[in-house]
């Protein structure tokens, strides 16, 4: 875990966090905590996460009933951040116009991986040390404006890691499956990890798929493979994350170099 996504206020949560992050907070065990018109769940050790969006501009308000207490509400800075603009050429026209039909079945697939990110139970492995699913050169930044052969798209949700084609895709941390598709017209080979509490890691464009919706997998365990799948013009790995709806930013979990 980053250490601006642990450092706490006397409050048991950060005072300032980024566009982006995930945000641990702490609470008395058995306090009722909410975020964003969402309850939040607690961990035994009264541990609470939530995420803040690429475009929130705070400050956020976590309010706390603790069991034996006042309520209490928290306020929480967010620091802005200055996004990119990246432009992608030689994209092939259907993926970034597509016709009626494929329109279609995108939004079919995207409902599927929707309802996949609406999962919300105890399990806590959201609170491991993040690793690298693959290690290699950062060629795509979150919430970078995405340009598609001149045409401006939506902000990408995510971080894409240049490796050849076959490296095997291990688990940045540990969770359960709840989705994986080899051929999504967009994202191609495409795993969803659920981490707990609405946290969720996505793997996409991967060449194989070695898991199924069910498996419950360890931090470190290879899950697949990069590959070039969908809508890339070469290989790498797009590793997103969520809290639910609200994408992160991953290199924020990441440890920062020694």
């Amino acid at each position: 875990m980053s250490a601006s996504a642990r450092a706490a206020s006397r409050d048991g949560f950060p005072s300032t966090v980024s566009q982006g992050a995930m945000v641990i907070g702490k609470v008395a065990p058995g306090s009722q905590v909410r975020y964003a018109n969402r309850d939040l769940l607690l961990t035994p050790e009264g541990e609470v996460v939530f995420g803040i969006g690429r475009d929130e501009t705070g400050p956020v308000t976590v309010d706390v009933r603790p069991p034996h207490a006042k309520p209490e509400r928290i306020e929480i800075a967010v620091e802005p951040r200055d996004w990119p603009v990246e432009r992608v050429d030689g994209v092939p026209p259907k993926t970034v116009e597509p016709p009626p039909d494929i329109a279609a079945r995108i939004k079919r697939e995207q409902a599927r991986v929707v309802a996949a990110r609406s999962r919300d139970d105890a399990r806590s492995d959201f609170g491991e040390t993040f690793a690298w699913p693959v290690e290699g050169r950062i060629s795509g930044r979150f919430g970078s404006q995405r340009i598609y052969n001149g045409i401006p798209k939506s902000p990408h949700p995510g971080m894409d890691i240049a490796v050849p084609q076959g490296t095997p895709v291990k688990a940045p941390a540990s969770g359960i499956v709840t989705f994986a598709e080899p051929d999504l017209y967009l994202t191609g080979g495409t795993v969803l990890l659920d981490h707990g509490h609405g946290v969720s890691s996505n793997f996409l464009h991967m060449s194989r798929i070695d898991v199924q919706v069910g498996d419950s997998i360890r931090q470190g365990q290879v899950i697949g493979a990069v590959g070039m799948t969908g809508r890339a013009t070469g290989p790498h790995l797009h590793w997103g994350m969520n809290w639910f709806a609200v994408r992160l930013d991953p290199l924020l979990l990441l440890p920062r170099p020694k």
